[in-house]
């Protein structure tokens, strides 16, 4: 039998982490102190979230990080980071991804 998409206690309805659409535009984004990620990312009024995150660690490109917008390369390290959250002042830019050559990593 498969796991419940949502709950209802006490009329408050949980809904299961993984059932959960991803939303946002799949990008790179680039935070002061040196932090790239990679991940779905949404906007409040003063955070960056990237959900579906993973760390790009070590780009692997020869010419930049421009090249990672049409997926990672075999040099390109990429550590699981959940979601981030970030202040909005901390973010340098954005670059949008081919969401299909990263949708396997």
């Amino acid at each position: 039998m498969a796991a419940p998409q949502t709950i209802k206690i006490d009329n408050i309805e949980y809904v299961r982490a993984d059932a959960r659409p991803l939303t946002g535009d799949m990008k790179i984004v680039v935070l002061d102190r040196g932090f790239v990620f990679v991940g779905r990312v949404e906007y409040s009024d003063d955070s960056v979230i990237i959900t579906d995150a993973k760390n790009i660690r070590k780009w692997g490109t020869t010419r930049g990080l421009g090249e990672l917008v049409n997926g990672p390369l075999s040099g390109t390290v990429l550590d699981a980071a959940g979601t981030v959250i970030a202040p909005k002042r901390a973010m340098i830019f954005t670059l949008t991804v081919d969401e299909q050559a990263w949708k396997k990593f």
